[in-house]
């Protein structure tokens, strides 16, 4: 018997939309429910106490009411935060999203990484610990900007975007003791690969290279979905919290969700 239950994405924006892409080509035949947290957005700014209750208590709601048989948290805030709550709270397979310091730790030459996240996420103590295990021998600089969530966003939305305001964030990384050595930059929240045409024109003489867990975490959605039966049952649909969906529709059908929910 096929199996119309959907995988669900959670995102507090439309970040979460870099990992659909490659989630699609990982699992052609699954029907997907994208959620954006739109009441609550940005989770960059909020303490770790805010996402740490507010997380796992909106995920069990989305559970019940879409039956998923795996949820992918497709935030680096969320995921730092709150992953092993969730897990804990839900008897159900759940994929999260850390910042892929390891394959840049793999790719530097300079030995010099730049970690590109939201406040929120740049201050964990979990990338610290990525940092120690998978780059201990490089300079991890760190930058924290929502102003590259907002400027994500307002693309999708299908506004101009100054380019200047790309440089300024980049600038955030370079300016910083020994930052003139980067050479690959991680794109620690899901937003940012959305902007990352964006970010290497602005990067001017800096020769730098950008990595992002879309791809890993589209294969450990293949391998964990491997061997079950799919079957479509409904279109896919990309479900609100709040406000905002409406100016994104046409992004998001172009991302496969041709209708929009509210939650």
């Amino acid at each position: 018997m096929s199996d119309a239950r959907p995988i669900l994405f959670f995102d507090s924006g439309v970040g979460g939309l870099s990992i659909v892409a490659p989630a699609r080509l990982a699992v052609p035949d699954a029907r997907f429910v994208y959620v954006a947290d739109s009441a609550g957005f940005p989770y960059g700014t909020r303490s770790e106490a805010e996402i740490a209750a507010r997380v796992p208590a909106l995920l069990g709601r989305l559970a019940e009411r879409y039956r998923p048989r795996l949820i992918v948290i497709a935030c680096n805030t969320a995921s730092t935060i709150a992953l092993a709550a969730v897990r804990q709270a839900l008897d159900l397979p759940i994929v999260g999203t850390v910042p892929a310091i390891k394959p840049a730790g793999a790719m530097s030459g300079t030995r010099a990484i730049g970690v590109l996240g939201t406040e929120a996420t740049v201050r964990q103590a979990y990338v610290d610990d990525l940092a120690a295990r998978f780059a201990g021998d490089c300079r991890v600089i760190r930058h924290g900007s929502a102003e590259l969530v907002r400027l994500a966003e307002a693309k999708l939305r299908g506004e101009p975007t100054d380019p200047a305001r790309y440089a300024a964030v980049l600038a955030g990384l370079f300016d910083q003791p020994g930052g003139e050595a980067i050479d690959v930059i991680v794109n620690a929240c899901t937003h940012f690969p959305l902007v990352e045409a964006e970010l290497a024109a602005a990067a001017g003489s800096h020769r730098v290279r950008f990595v992002d867990g879309g791809a890993g975490i589209a294969r450990r959605i293949a391998h964990l979905t491997e061997g079950q039966d799919f079957a479509r049952g409904a279109e896919d649909v990309a479900v609100f919290t709040g406000a905002g969906g409406e100016a994104l529709a046409p992004a998001l059908a172009r991302y496969g969700f041709p209708r929009i929910e509210g939650l």
